[in-house]
């Protein structure tokens, strides 16, 4: 169903990194979200009403709230695909996580609202009326919002969209709630008891519960979350796979939004070759890299010497002291320069955020070890922290 939906309302669907087809991936979901919650709001809705059922009322106004949710992402869309503008040079792609941001806030609304009239219903009960209506609107609902989440949670993944996977989220989260309310009924049914109310606080819980969990998942990216550990390594891999270069370092990834995503990277050539080849080669990689991979990479060049046997007697000396020293990841830019009384050895380490050494603890257990070679050696280090778990400096 997914796919032929699909072939029918997006041209060229299949190009998931055009933006054009990412907003008409979007209409396209948010246009079933409303007519499909619309639909189950209305039947839940009259059916609960019939029945005096506050959780079958509850759970159709959580459709009714999933379809403003559809409302909003259709939007959010909309606003995402606009083009930069001088206000917003990188774009408006972030857009897309306020929507969810938003779909997120509306759910925990609407579960607060929903908890106070069943709690109300659960002090001053009303008369249960049982019917297999009910039975078979919520095994209906049920069955649609299976279809709903497969369908959000596939379009979500096939073009790497928060906002389409929380929304799918929701509505596999749904299939618990309306479960729930349908094992109420039939207990009423057959025992007597009335839970209908009790049944309707569970399910208002479960949506704050989930409305929470969402906002957690739609601000990581605002705040600014690690980059994807697959785009980090094939960023490395095809920057190195040329040859020339010696190693990376400071490879940064930033992300302003699904297609907005823009990186950095140092790389190690040999200071005594051609700079002219050289930089023809950084200009290869950008481009290769950025059309391979539909981000926007710059490169700084760092040249290293590679033949002055000292400095490399002492980087392997420093660097096999560090591989032991949990919380290091890699060292770069290093070098030594040499004064008439004694010979600083300078380089930039890269770090854990939980490394277990402090700054000072380092450069005193480099600086002894390194003074044991040569007493005139002392160390100056700059620390960078680790933005991407990746560095291949060598």
């Amino acid at each position: 169903m997914t796919k032929l939906l699909l072939k029918v309302f997006v041209k060229d669907y299949e190009n998931v990194k055009d933006t054009g087809v990412r907003k008409a991936y979007g209409k396209l979901a948010g246009i079933v979200g409303i007519v499909s919650n619309i639909l189950l709001c209305i039947m839940k809705v009259a059916i609960g009403i019939f029945t005096s059922s506050i959780a079958v009322v509850a759970d159709g106004i959580n459709n009714l709230a999933d379809a403003s949710s559809s409302v909003i992402t259709l939007i959010g869309f909309k606003l995402a695909s606009l083009p930069e503008d001088k206000e917003h040079p990188y774009g408006h792609a972030r857009i897309e996580y306020l929507t969810g941001l938003l779909v997120s806030v509306l759910i925990i609304v609407v579960g607060v609202q929903l908890f106070r009239s069943s709690a109300g219903k659960v002090m001053h009960p009303d008369e249960f009326v049982f019917s297999t209506a009910t039975v078979a609107v919520l095994v209906a609902a049920i069955a649609i919002k299976v279809w709903q989440a497969m369908f959000n949670i596939g379009l979500g993944k096939r073009i790497d969209s928060v906002a389409l996977i929380a929304t799918g989220t929701d509505s596999r989260n749904d299939v618990i709630a309306t479960s729930a309310v349908l094992i109420a009924v039939i207990i009423t049914k057959l025992s007597g008891f009335q839970l209908d109310g009790y049944m309707g606080c569970v399910v208002a819980l479960f949506i704050i519960w989930s409305g929470i969990s969402l906002v957690k998942e739609t601000v990581s990216p605002l705040l600014g979350e690690a980059p994807d550990e697959e785009l980090v390594r094939s960023i490395a891999e095809m920057t190195e796979s040329f040859d020339g270069v010696l190693g990376i370092h400071d490879l940064m990834v930033h992300n302003y939004g699904p297609g907005k995503v823009f990186a950095s990277v140092h790389i190690e050539i040999d200071a005594d070759g051609d700079i002219m080849a050289a930089h023809d080669m950084i200009d290869n990689i950008e481009k290769t890299v950025s059309s391979a991979l539909n981000i926007e990479l710059v490169a700084h060049m760092d040249p290293i010497k590679t033949n002055d046997p000292q400095l490399t007697q002492m980087k392997k000396i420093i660097t096999e002291l560090l591989s032991d020293m949990e919380g290091i990841v890699s060292i770069h830019d290093f070098r030594m320069v040499q004064g008439p009384t004694h010979t600083n050895i300078i380089f930039d380490a890269v770090i854990k955020h939980d490394c277990k050494y402090t700054q000072e603890e380092i450069k005193d257990i480099i600086e002894k070890k390194v003074q044991e070679v040569n007493p005139s050696y002392f160390v100056v280090i700059t620390f960078d922290k680790e933005y991407a778990s990746y560095g291949s400096a060598k």
